[in-house]
């Protein structure tokens, strides 16, 4: 079955990334970090192998079977073009003992995955020698968020192929392409004039923040500073019964309940503002509008303040605040997404210095909390049936120690609800602290002890 169709323009289909999909793409380019969206599916049993690979040949349609490709112009709208099915192997890994499934995990995250030229996802499986099984899968962020990537998943499992439309690769010849986005550049510089009347306002009122020079390690650095790292990640399943049952009993819900956990892992390790002790949670929200919607990452952002010294008795105030952050993002949105149309025009050096001024690295020391909600229980069922455990990732690859120090630090939450288990990992750094992956799985557990509440950490 085919379904689904993008959105046209002139006829045909507007195959131009979205401006935030651009921004995301520049950013990757500019800074040479890399996010990426990471699945891995447990089974306590061997996996029925054809299903996977049936699985696997029917995945890379709608928003994972494309590509993109760059304007020939440095100020032009950059591209989707079509990539149709696998982008690379289905790796079949050499078996290995259990306890290596989350090293196995992070070497798969850290596979070359390229947006542009691909691959631009890849899956692998892993044998375990208690006859356990694993499978991963590793997009780049870049080409679709978490509800998009468990949308193609989805669609995989059952069968469903959605053709967006999108031409071949190099379709049109270079000088074709050049005027066809010199025309769509004229055609948008109104637009463009009037969001630089909003840049430069918006500039002077956050002068102090741009100026603001790049911080200094706080800890001696090692000669290999400048080499990439991977950070500690571990992941943790709750019972699903018992998460709620201790939500409701703090007058929580399951949003706030996954913010208090974010907001007491962070108090753990040390991740609060100076200034007054509360920790800043920085929550994407989902804005995909359906099938039709083929942006690589619909999603709005909010951040909110939480007291991390009061979650564990009540729920009310981080409620509260998940509230009054939800209705402000959709109501009255961050001013900054209006230079997004300046995009195409925004220099590497801009880009590389504008991530403090939009986040508050420094200040705020923001702890990134998604939320996925209830996950279709078809997206556990790669090799038809429903794995035992699914583990939820978001990965920053190709990120340095110094950048880990001067940032300072990292720590990002992911989260769904997986009946019968609320499946969360986390990706943790602290400047000064161990930074082991046996320190963060004891940060979670002692987290989760603060609500009476205990998992099966991997």
């Amino acid at each position: 079955m085919t379904v689904g169709t993008p959105a046209r323009i002139g006829g045909r289909p507007d195959n131009r990334l979205d401006y935030a999909d651009q921004v995301m793409f520049l950013n990757q380019i500019a800074t040479g970090q890399e996010a990426v969206c990471q699945l891995v599916w447990v089974y306590r049993r061997a996996v029925d192998l054809d299903a996977v690979k049936r699985f696997y040949r029917r995945f890379g349609q709608g928003i994972y079977g494309r590509l993109i490709e760059r304007s020939p112009l440095p100020f032009g709208r950059h591209r989707w073009v079509r990539c149709h099915g696998p982008q690379a192997p289905l790796d079949i890994d050499p078996p290995r003992p259990p306890e290596a499934l989350s090293d196995w995990a992070d070497e798969r995250a850290q596979m070359p995955i390229d947006p542009e030229r691909g691959p631009g996802w890849r899956m692998a499986v892993l044998p375990m020698t208690d006859g356990s099984t694993a499978v991963t899968f590793v997009g780049s962020h870049c080409l679709g968020d978490g509800v998009g990537t468990f949308a193609a998943i989805a669609d995989a499992v059952t069968g469903t192929t959605r053709d967006l439309g999108y031409p071949p690769p190099r379709s049109v010849s270079r000088a074709r392409a050049a005027a066809r986005d010199l025309r769509e550049t004229a055609r948008d510089l109104p637009l463009v004039a009037r969001t630089l009347v909003t840049a430069g306002r918006l500039t002077w009122q956050r002068r102090r923040e741009l100026l603001r020079p790049v911080p200094k390690p706080t800890v001696a650095l090692p000669s290999d500073a400048d080499e990439a790292i991977t950070v500690p990640a571990a992941s943790v399943y709750i019972d699903l019964a018992a998460w709620d049952a201790r939500a409701e009993f703090l007058g929580g819900n399951a949003h706030s309940m996954m913010a208090g956990f974010a907001a007491r892992l962070a108090d753990r390790i040390g991740r609060r503002r100076a200034a007054d002790g509360a920790v800043t949670l920085n929550i994407p929200i989902s804005d995909r509008a359906g099938e039709q919607d083929t942006r690589a990452n619909a999603v709005l952002l909010t951040n909110i303040s939480i007291d991390p010294t009061v979650v564990t008795t009540d729920l009310g105030p981080a409620r509260a605040a998940i509230r009054e952050g939800l209705r402000a993002a959709r109501e009255t949105p961050d001013e900054m997404l209006q230079l997004l149309p300046l995009a195409p025009f925004i220099p590497k050096r801009a880009v590389r210095q504008g991530g403090n001024a939009v986040f508050g690295f420094v200040d705020d020391l923001p702890v990134s909390c998604s939320n996925l909600g209830d996950v279709d229980p078809t997206v556990t069922r790669i090799d038809g049936t429903p794995a035992d455990f699914l583990m939820l990732r978001g990965v920053d690859r190709h990120v340095t120690r110094r950048f880990l120090e001067t940032r300072p630090g990292l720590l990002t939450v992911v989260g769904g609800r997986i009946a019968p288990q609320m499946s969360i990992t986390v990706v943790g750094y602290h400047p000064g602290a161990p930074n082991t992956k046996p320190w963060l799985r004891e940060q979670i557990a002692a987290a989760l002890a603060d609500f009476d509440l205990s998992g099966v950490i991997h």
